[in-house]
């Protein structure tokens, strides 16, 4: 078994760093290999998730003073050989000795240390949920059931925050498989797919939407309103509009998890009635006799 050196994984290059420097470390490892930040990309993947477990590990006073144990065995005495020479490898060789020869077994506190060198951690379990683009957008509380070794069904409680993007991951400490000995057990990933949206697409932070308008209403210009994710906006329609045109909402988009929002962009589509009165046909035959307006013409020509 590899063992895993968790203050070098978070830069330090021993083991006296405070709990304030593991935090300002860890934070500083998890920004820079987040995968919102690298993408799709395995290696990075496996180092978020060596970050995130370096500092479960640290950051508890139990586990960190259990770990260390192991991390002077494996890490440390080597350090100190590299530091001081052969010394301490020395005077640790008579002591094995001494208590191989007289006891015919290692002391206590070393069968211990190769005990937590020994032990595995429970294995992570990954699974996934689905939800609605508006339930990403304010967030939802779901129930999940996964069925465990011993073949029992296991309700878990899981919150999505608000603004979670599509494919992110959730991670719940401890909801893994069970460790060994007195390992902690793995942590449960549920990876979020947001399910399309009839009304929105998500691009970036940007929710993109179609706005259907009258003929009249884009020849004429004017106000109307247009239904957001969480609100109901008003738009200003400038005169002679035509299909594909956009009118932009700022901040009134997909959340980005820092307190700000993306745009609501809103593309124009003209729609013609395909039932109209008699009156309506009078009026549009009016229109025709008196208008100059040829699409099939081009602006040169025109011009």
């Amino acid at each position: 078994m590899i063992f895993k050196d968790y203050y070098k994984i978070l830069g330090f290059d021993d083991s006296k760093a405070n709990a304030e420097q593991i935090k300002i470390a860890y934070r500083e490892q998890a920004k820079r290999y987040h995968p919102d930040v690298n993408g799709a990309n395995r290696n990075t993947e496996e180092r978020f998730k060596d970050i995130n477990e370096a500092y479960r590990i640290l950051s508890d006073t139990a586990s960190r003073r259990k770990y260390d144990r192991a991390w002077n065995v494996n890490i440390g005495r080597r350090k100190n050989r590299e530091k001081y020479g052969n010394k301490e490898e020395k005077t640790d060789s008579i002591k094995d000795g001494l208590f191989g020869m007289f006891f015919g077994y290692a002391p206590k506190k070393y069968k211990k240390q190769e005990e937590v060198v020994g032990a595995k951690k429970g294995e992570d379990v990954e699974t996934q949920i689905e939800i609605s683009l508006e339930d990403a957008f304010y967030g939802k509380t779901k129930k999940i059931s996964l069925r465990t070794v011993s073949g029992t069904l296991k309700t878990i409680t899981v919150k999505v925050p608000a603004g979670i993007r599509n494919k992110e991951r959730i991670r719940l400490i401890g909801q893994g498989k069970k460790g060994e000995k007195d390992e902690k057990p793995g942590d449960l990933f549920i990876k979020v797919n947001i399910l399309e949206d009839n009304r929105f697409t998500i691009n970036g932070y940007d929710l993109h939407t179609k706005v259907y308008v009258t003929p009249w209403e884009a020849a004429l210009g004017g106000q109307i309103e247009v239904q957001g994710i969480d609100d109901i906006e008003k738009i200003n329609l400038e005169s002679g509009m035509t299909s594909g045109n956009q009118v932009i909402i700022e901040n009134k988009g997909f959340k980005d998890g820092k307190g700000r929002r993306g745009n609501l962009i809103c593309e124009i589509q003209i729609m013609i009635p395909e039932k109209i009165t008699q009156e309506e046909a009078k009026k549009y035959k009016e229109l025709q006799k008196i208008s100059k307006f040829n699409p099939r013409i081009t602006k040169t020509e025109t011009a």
